[in-house]
């Protein structure tokens, strides 16, 4: 037997035994009162019996009866996910990136530099020829077309066929839903979102009801946490809703500014709607935990999204050279806040004994990257960019079968923001590769910079639906050509320069 092998089977055989540590001991002790049990005899046993009087008996009854009581109450109450729905737009809304291209040359507010910018990002962005974008980017000038009123049928499109879908698909009664969550980053309509779905489905008059802005493609999952904190203070087997997109039609930037062409380029129409409930009766799946990560306190997290107007006035989302930077680094936070959650117990030993052996020997020792595949059968990582993907995918040591569900989606439906999570659990359902007991991790990344997780335990899988896949599920995996690799040059540069260089970063 390999050296390698003996390895294997002495790490296997620690994490069998920590793991089951506390199973282990309960066996052991229950072992041991049956052998004191039988060393004293029925006789003993049934003296002693007797001798306890109706008080120790009634005093040990209360203190039982008491305790669990207590543990009842402060167990926080459970959230289950009933079933969700994507918006998968028609031919009509297709996009390609041929067509995107010739639009922008016909654009008289792109210069010959940036359209050349644009056509080199999307050949190596992981886009492919189906996403779909709202109808103003049809037109040519776009941006003469992005009217209040184009932003507004926008929204209704994307938000309405996705919860016309999922009341479909749960049958559930408008008047049964008790909370209302909408996160829309940059479109703040008055009335608001949340009225304008109450107004369509002539829900409750007293639904509670919030609206999420300006928190970028992470408040997906920032929804799913509020919806949560209210579920749990609301009466037993209450139902929340929780929509989640984002309107492009009045944020199409119109000016040369490298940094504000990334996001135009890259973002296309999408929302999913979810509703979640504290009565497992026809769950699908059960939320187990969620983190929170925020690093805006930092200067250049803080400025690594950013909207703001160009030197011509004209408005838009700049994304700087230290996004990946700030993004691995925020990844990173959130991981160590989520790892004692989620890891088993081994895995954390390893992790801790990493960590003092490389303070004790000033760095020396490699700090020990957790397996997190001991926790997650499924990844669900934001689809924001290959760039964002690949860093992910490195930090926590995944396959590429592991980001297979945001790649594809990335390619499929481009960055369709805080609702891709949602695409890429369809993906993996319409896979069939989810079964039940299965782990989801969900990872959100956002402006500020944020880094959300959610975790998912699957109850029952999807009976058969594709979802926003139907009709192209059978030609994914698909093979995504790879950019070149292209040498880096260690120079000085202006701000001037740097924010005119052609590959600050790959995506959002």
């Amino acid at each position: 037997m390999s050296s390698s092998e003996i390895c294997k089977h002495i790490k296997y055989v620690y994490k069998l035994a920590v793991d089951n540590f506390l199973a282990m001991m309960t066996i052991s002790m229950a072992a041991a009162t049956v052998v004191v049990a039988g060393r004293l005899g029925s006789n003993e046993i049934v003296g002693r019996l007797r001798a306890l009087t109706p008080a120790h008996l009634f005093l040990f009854g209360f203190l039982l009866v008491s305790a669990f009581t207590m543990y009842l109450i402060s167990r926080p109450r459970k959230v289950y996910l009933i079933d969700y729905a994507c918006f998968h737009g028609t031919h009509h809304y297709r996009i390609p990136i041929a067509t995107f291209v010739e639009h922008t040359r016909q654009m008289p507010t792109f210069n010959e530099k940036s359209i050349r910018f644009m056509s080199r990002l999307l050949e190596s962005s992981g886009l492919g020829d189906e996403t779909c974008a709202p109808a103003p980017t049809h037109y040519i000038p776009a941006h003469e077309y992005c009217t209040l009123e184009a932003a507004r049928e926008e929204a209704e499109l994307v938000v309405f066929s996705a919860m016309d879908e999922l009341f479909s698909k749960t049958n559930v009664s408008l008047d049964t839903i008790d909370i209302l969550v909408v996160n829309c980053s940059c479109f703040n309509p008055t009335p608001s979102f949340t009225d304008m779905i109450v107004n369509k489905y002539k829900l409750r008059g007293d639904i509670r009801s919030v609206h999420l802005s300006g928190m970028g493609c992470s408040a997906g999952l920032i929804s799913v946490e509020l919806a949560r904190n209210l579920l749990r203070v609301s009466p037993q087997g209450a139902r929340a809703l929780v929509v989640s997109t984002e309107t492009l039609s009045p944020h199409l930037y119109a000016g040369n500014e490298r940094p504000m062409l990334l996001p135009y380029c890259l973002f296309r129409m999408g929302g999913a709607a979810v509703l979640l409930s504290t009565s497992a009766a026809n769950a699908r799946f059960r939320l187990t935990s969620t983190v929170r990560t925020t690093t805006a306190a930092d200067d250049k997290s803080y400025r690594s999204i950013y909207q703001e107007e160009d030197g011509k006035g004209n408005k838009g989302a700049g994304l700087s050279m230290d996004l990946i930077v700030v993004a691995g680094r925020t990844l990173k936070s959130n991981i160590t806040a989520i790892a004692p959650i989620v890891l088993p117990i081994s895995e954390q030993l390893f992790f801790a004994m990493s960590f003092v052996a490389q303070k004790l020997s000033s760095g020396r020792v490699r700090l020990y990257v957790p397996n997190f595949l001991t926790a997650f059968e499924h990844f669900c990582i934001h689809a924001g960019g290959s760039a964002v993907i690949d860093e992910v995918q490195r930090s926590l040591g995944l396959s590429d079968k592991h980001v297979e569900p945001s790649r594809m989606t990335l390619h499929r439906f481009g960055n369709i923001s805080s609702s891709s999570v949602w695409y890429e659990l369809a993906y993996i359902e319409a896979k069939g590769r989810m079964h039940e007991g299965d782990r989801i991790w969900m990872i959100g990344f956002g402006s500020g910079f944020k880094c959300n997780s959610a975790v998912w335990e699957c109850i029952v899988p999807a009976p058969n639906s594709n979802g926003p896949w139907a009709g192209c599920i059978h030609r994914y995996p698909v093979q995504i050509k790879s950019p070149k690799a292209r040498p880096r040059q260690q120079v000085v540069e202006t701000p001037a320069e740097s924010s005119s260089r052609p590959d600050e970063c790959e995506a959002v």
